[in-house]
């Protein structure tokens, strides 16, 4: 398979960051028929790396404003610590339509870079414990692997424990 240019990938070529493309078949394309949890996990398996270094962005809602998380897809987003590092009351996911919306991709394909709203972005400390970290090149079955210090240097991100076990 030959991945097509997404607004992502595009970003990093734009900006000579080192990445790699990972495209896998996707088995779970309809998000209202599959639990959305097992997007990532058959990323991970797909590509055949470990489940902490796969990261899926999630979009929150913060005292009404949309904000992006991007944590590993083995652990949970915590919303109260993304609230308390954006020194925010109150997270809640955001309605699936808002984040396909604010990103421009679907959800369970939804990349961190080249939103198409530029939203405030914490991407869990977790991600500088590997020398790469995979997040969706924009749409299901696409990955991008690149330096955590990239992501978080392109997404303009805080870095910070957002995520917590299952």
């Amino acid at each position: 398979m030959v991945a097509r240019g997404t607004p992502a990938i595009d970003a990093l070529r734009r900006a000579g960051v080192a990445h790699t493309v990972h495209e896998y078949l996707a088995g779970l394309t309809d998000p209202r028929g599959h639990d959305r949890k097992a997007w990532g996990e058959e990323a991970a398996a797909a590509l055949g790396v470990e489940p902490e270094r796969v990261f899926k962005t999630l979009v929150a809602e913060l005292d009404g404003r949309l904000v992006a998380a991007v944590v590993p897809v083995a652990r949970e987003l915590d919303l109260k610590r993304l609230a308390e590092t954006l020194r925010g009351r109150r997270a809640v996911l955001a309605a699936p339509a808002a984040a396909e919306r604010a990103s421009g991709s679907v959800v369970g394909g939804i990349s961190p870079l080249a939103m198409r709203r530029s939203l405030t972005t914490v991407v869990d400390a977790s991600a500088s414990d590997h020398p790469t970290v995979f997040v969706s090149a924009g749409r299901r079955g696409l990955q991008l692997e690149l330096a955590a210090a990239d992501l978080v240097r392109l997404t303009d991100a805080t870095v910070a424990p957002v995520s917590r076990s299952r």
